[in-house]
């Protein structure tokens, strides 16, 4: 053996260090952890808001199912008091309590954003609650339906 550093006779392996540990991990990932915890509590809680303020869509919806065919006074009246019901639960009383007849039928496009009530597929059903014959009770529903899915809520 020699002395000269040069010598290949002093080569040795290179000594790899340890690989990284998984655990624990890093700040920056316990930070993110956190985050996406908050986010999901919050995404949660809206989410449960949301289905809460939306039970009495969902109560209307099941009775305007149980009603069926709009073929008779009774029926018409019936699918305007779930309507009634579904719009006090969704405005302020005051705003909507006294309404009848054609104060009704417009408030009611109004806040679903159509005609249906006025002068579409449901123009009669306020007559129709008070004997008046029906021309098409099953649009009639369907405008009911519709209205209760999509009306603007001012919860009052």
């Amino acid at each position: 053996m020699t002395n000269d550093p040069a010598d290949l006779s002093h080569l040795a392996d290179i000594v790899l260090p340890p690989p990284i540990p998984w655990w624990p991990p890093a700040p920056g990932w316990w930070i993110l952890a956190g985050a996406l915890l908050v986010a999901a509590a919050i995404l949660a809680s809206a989410g449960i808001r949301h289905h809460r303020r939306n039970a009495y869509r969902r109560a209307a919806l099941a009775e305007l199912t149980g009603i069926g065919i709009v073929d008779r006074a009774e029926s018409a009246a019936e699918v305007s008091a779930v309507l009634k019901r579904a719009a006090l639960a969704a405005y302020p009383r005051a705003e909507v309590a006294s309404l009848t007849g054609e104060s009704w039928s417009h408030f009611l496009d109004r806040t679903g954003g159509t005609t249906d009530f006025t002068s579409g597929q449901a123009a009669g059903l306020i007559a129709a609650a008070f004997g008046a014959p029906i021309a098409d009770g099953a649009a009639a529903l369907v405008a009911a339906r519709r209205w209760v899915k999509v009306h603007r809520a001012e919860m009052g």
